[in-house]
Formats: structure tokens, sequence, C-alpha cells
């Protein structure tokens, strides 16, 4: 009875404990908003799922947290299903968060998403969604987005709602061609694509390699590479 009587006495601090790790780069600013920009670790599945991320605390008020992000060519996002799901990359340079953690985030707020990107030539726009979910594995991560606003770069993205999650051993694209394999990369693939940020880091204009490289086809069309561009999502409740 009194191991009983001690194990509630502790569960609240376990508990305090358990809410208290931040979900998001929201939930560090909501904490701090004197925090910068830069590497943080969140915990989207609980206290076991730490990762690293970057945390933009700077664009429009900052809290956004980037799942995707290209900068330099320095990490292959080529690759397979496995590796989508869990993450790869570096939060400090060139990453993916992971399928499983985007949707465990998207579960439990309501997110919107934000697309920035960069040209060779120094231009630089976005596109803004107000609403962005992801589904669970077992309907294939499917993609949720819409409410989209212009910040220059046109609407790339909108035509890929509702697909699955697609790669090059994976292939749930609703083309009867594996859109992974032919344009080189990994994404929520229709027939085929209008947006391509995880294909291969080329550089700028390239007829030679048509629709493979990291790509928004509205602003830039399909023989352009970006030179930079990142994917992150913000609670819709965080505009602070």
């Amino acid at each position: 009875m009194r191991a009983f009587a001690a194990l509630l006495f502790l569960l609240p601090v376990a508990v305090h404990s358990q809410l208290s790790l931040p979900l998001d780069c929201a939930d560090i600013r909501n904490h701090d908003n004197r925090q910068l920009s830069g590497v943080y670790t969140i915990f989207p599945i609980g206290s076991t799922s730490a990762v690293r991320v970057y945390c933009d605390m700077d664009t429009d008020r900052g809290g956004w947290t980037i799942f995707q992000r290209r900068m330099d060519g320095s990490v292959n996002f080529y690759r397979g299903w496995d590796q989508y799901k869990a993450g790869f990359g570096f939060a400090d340079g060139e990453y993916w968060l992971g399928l499983e953690s985007l949707f465990h985030l998207t579960l439990r707020k309501k997110y919107e998403l934000r697309v920035d990107m960069e040209d060779w030539e120094g231009g630089r726009v976005f596109a803004l969604y107000s609403s962005f979910s992801v589904d669970p594995e077992s309907f294939g991560y499917s993609l949720f987005v819409s409410g989209f606003n212009d910040g220059g770069a046109g609407d790339s993205l909108s035509g890929h709602g509702g697909q699955k999650f697609s790669t090059f051993d994976k292939d749930q694209d609703s083309s009867t061609r594996n859109c992974a394999k032919i344009y080189r990369g990994a994404f929520w693939y229709g027939n085929c694509h209008s947006a391509n940020p995880n294909g291969l880091y080329l550089w700028g204009s390239d007829e030679t390699h048509y629709a493979t490289g990291v790509e928004w086809y509205y602003w830039k069309g399909n023989n352009y590479s970006l030179k930079t561009i990142s994917m992150k999502i913000r609670p819709v409740s965080s505009h602070i």
C-alpha cells in the first residue's frame, strides 16, 4: 500500500516531465522567445524519440520546424523507404526529418507549411499553405495540404495533395511508371510531379537532366534545379 502511495506521489512528476519535452520548435520558441535560429532537440513521439532539427526562429516571427532542407548537395537524397521513414542527414546542414516523426507531429497539432527557396541568381521566394498534415504509414504517409498563399513561388504543391509517399523501392504514386526512379527523388508523387525538392542536387538550368533536379515547377520550370529549398511547419495557433 505504501509503495502504491509512493507511486501516486511520483506520477505527476513523471507526467510533468513528459509534457515539458518540446514537441517542435514552436514549443521551444514559446518557452523562451529569445532563442536564436539553430539546431535543437525535439521529441515528436515522446521521451524516447529525441531528434535534432534546425529551428527557424527568424522568418515571420519564428517557431518553424524544418523537416526538409537542401543547401549544398552534401547529402544524398536518392534513398529508400526505410531511410525516408526514419530520417537522415544532419540538422546543421541538409536533412530529412523522417515521415514517422512528421506524421506524429501533424497528428498532435494543426500545422501550416512554408516552403522557402532560392535560385542561383540570388532570387528568393516562398509558398505558404495554411494546412499541412501526413497520414500514418498504413495509409502510405499520404499528404494533405491546402490554403495556398503566394510568396512569389507559385503553387507547385497542391497538386501533390492526397498522394502517398513514394521512393524508388516503394512505388505508391498514381502513375503507371515509378516516378521516384525516373526523377531520381522521393516525394508525394502523382503522375509525376510539379515539385521535386528531394531530387538530384544540380546547378541551375540544365536541359540534359529533365525534371530530375531540386525543382519547383511554377517558379522555375522542369529544367532548373534550385540552389536552396527548405520545408518547414509551425502550429497555426503559434503566431507570436
